[in-house]
Parts: structure tokens; C-alpha cells; sequence
């Protein structure tokens, strides 16, 4: 009987587990070569990579990028003097960016990730937006104005030109011109009497004008310069009456006149400083006529030389509404200087 020569191999079988991770691995891979065809993934150049990199890092001394994102060491400047320990820290440092774990590739995790991050930005650009209010430019007129740079003087001066820029506001509704003409009592009719008052408006309109009766008895009518004649006393209205309806009308307003201490003389009253307007003692005025600033003009050249009028004309006597008028005339002409003036320097009552 020949004899049979078995050869018999008692080796352990490869385990199963093995198997099925070379199964498994075989699956993975041709999806991922499907996935790579149809463009959904990138091609795998380097081995995987346990940390992933998201996002790129700066750029250090001494280092040049890679295509795949990763950095190269650049080889330092050789040194004539240490040539042997420079070529050796070069061959180090060749050796260690060659090494494929010290320079990292891109893995499927990475790509996983830009991937939700991706699905994220379409999720939110899917979102309504919200418009946002846009900012109102600033008035030129809400702009604060710069403090002055002269210091308290220039303040000052604002702080007055503003008090009399709310002053002259209100001027023409509280200012009036007032004017009397007098007759002579007492002994040898020496003393003054009012006999005539007119009160005329800023603009000129008449707001009161009427005949008299002094409380004395007349002694000279004084019609020369006056106007005043006997009739005209024969249903005038006496002093008292008269002078409580004057005083409501000045009363709380800005009286012009010219010389007007002796109008206010004949109505017994004494009216503030700072609301009376002299044109008698106004240099400004004196000023524009030609005329010395400190000398006392009269009403008549003044108005002759600046408005080039004739007033008191004639022997009939004076118009103590067309004196009134004139006066306020004259005001005028130097309101804003002269009330910038007093502003400066208010009369003391």
C-alpha cells in the first residue's frame, strides 16, 4: 500500500473580524471614489490626518505655503563661519517637514464639517431679512455753536446782542412818541402848564391827542410857539382826567422825546431811564447831522438836517403831533446802534 504524504497546513485561520474590515474598507472606498467622480468630494492626496485644520493659519517667520494649506519651513541663509552646524540644521529640518504627520492634510472630518458649516450659511441666507433704519443726518441748525475765542469780552457782547435782538422784537408794540405843548400860570405866567398832549405809535399813527384845561389859571397862551389859543380851552379835558389816561397809555413802554423832561415835568410823572429815549442827548444823531456829539440840537435843525423836513413853520405855533412823529422819525434812524449801546451800558434808574 503506498504511503500518502499530506501536506497539512495547521496555521490558525485569519480571524473574521479582519475579513470584515477589509470588506468594509473596500465599500468605503468605492463610494468615496464615486462621490470624488461626481464632484461632491475632493480627491485624497495626503494620508489621514487625526486633528483636522478649518481654517487656515497665519503665515510664520520662515515657513512658505503648500497648495494643500499646509506650511513648509523655508531653509535658513547659510553662514560661511558655521557651515557644518548650518548644513546639519538644514538636513533636521528637511527631515522634519518630509515627515507626513507634521504637515497634516485635509480629512473627510474636515470636509464633513465645511460641509454643515456650508448647509448653515444657505439655511441662513434662506431667512427673511430684517431692513435696518437708516441713520438720520444732523440739522446744520442742531449743530452746537462754538464757544467765542476772545474770551468774556466777545461773550459779553453776544449775551447783549442777543438781549437786545428779544428786545427789539417787542419795541415796536411798546414803544410810542410822546409830545406837550405848554401855556404860562402862575406869577407873570412863568410857570410851565400842560395844556396840549400827543402820543403817536411806533409807526406813527395817533394814539391820543387832546386839549388840556390846566388846574391854574392861564396867565400867557404862548401861541407863538405853542398853538394854544383861548378857544381851545373852552372843552378841554381837565388835568386830572387827562393825566390818568397819559399815564395808561406810557405806562410800561418805551417813551421817545425830545427834551422829554420837560413834557414829563408838565405831567407831574417820572418815567424809568431805562424805557425813555432822549433824542436831545442821543450823539449818534448829532453824529450823522455834522454836529458837535456833546451840544443840545434842536428838534427843528435836527429834522431839517436828517430828514429834510421843515417843522414849526409859520406863526401859528407848534404840532405836537407832528413833533411827536418827526421824533420817532429820528429814533429810527439810529435804533439799532444806539439800543445796542444801552445795552451794553443800561442806564441806572
Amino acid at each position: 500500500m503506498s504511503t500518502l504524504l499530506l501536506n497539512l497546513d495547521f496555521g490558525e485561520p485569519p480571524p473574521k473580524k479582519a475579513l470584515e474590515g477589509n470588506a468594509k474598507h473596500r465599500k468605503f472606498v468605492k463610494k468615496r471614489r464615486l462621490l470624488e467622480r461626481k464632484g461632491f468630494l475632493n480627491k485624497k492626496k495626503q494620508p489621514h490626518s487625526k486633528v483636522p485644520k478649518l481654517h487656515s493659519e497665519p503665515s510664520k517667520k520662515g515657513e512658505t505655503p503648500r497648495v494643500d494649506g499646509t506650511w513648509k519651513a523655508t531653509p535658513l541663509p547659510k553662514k560661511k563661519t558655521t557651515a557644518a552646524s548650518s548644513s546639519g540644521s538644514e538636513q533636521s529640518l528637511d527631515k522634519k517637514a518630509a515627515v507626513p504627520w507634521l504637515t497634516p492634510a485635509p480629512s473627510q472630518k474636515a470636509g464633513s464639517v465645511v460641509a454643515k458649516v456650508d448647509l448653515l450659511g444657505e439655511f441662513q441666507s434662506a431667512l427673511p431679512r430684517i431692513k435696518s433704519h437708516p441713520t438720520r443726518p444732523q440739522k446744520k441748525g442742531s449743530q452746537k455753536n462754538p464757544p467765542p475765542k476772545n474770551g468774556p469780552q466777545n461773550s459779553i457782547q453776544t449775551h447783549s446782542e442777543k438781549k437786545y435782538s428779544v428786545a427789539s422784537q417787542k419795541i415796536p408794540g411798546k414803544m410810542v412818541a410822546v409830545d406837550c405843548e405848554m401855556v404860562g400860570t402862575g406869577p407873570k405866567g412863568h410857570v410851565s402848564s400842560l395844556a396840549r398832549c400827543s402820543i403817536v405809535s411806533y409807526d406813527g399813527d395817533v394814539l391820543y391827542d387832546e386839549y388840556i384845561l390846566p388846574p391854574c389859571h392861564i396867565v400867557d397862551y404862548r401861541t407863538r410857539w405853542s398853538g394854544i389859543r383861548k378857544q381851545h380851552m373852552v372843552n378841554a379835558t381837565p388835568f386830572k382826567i387827562a393825566r390818568n389816561q397819559i399815564l395808561k397809555i406810557l405806562t410800561g413802554k418805551i417813551v421817545v422825546g425830545h427834551a422829554i423832561h420837560n413834557d414829563f415835568k408838565a405831567l407831574q410823572y417820572v418815567h424809568p431811564k431805562s424805557l425813555t429815549r432822549d433824542t436831545s442827548h442821543i450823539p449818534l444823531l448829532n453824529r450823522k447831522a455834522d454836529c458837535p456829539e456833546n451840544a443840545t440840537m434842536s428838534l427843528k435843525s435836527l429834522t431839517k438836517k436828517l430828514l429834510n423836513r421843515d417843522i414849526q413853520a409859520g406863526k401859528s405855533g407848534h404840532s405836537s403831533v407832528e413833533d411827536a412823529q418827526a421824533t420817532m422819525e429820528l429814533y429810527k434812524l439810529v435804533e439799532v446802534e444806539w439800543e445796542q449801546h444801552l445795552a451794553q451800558n443800561p442806564p441806572t434808574d
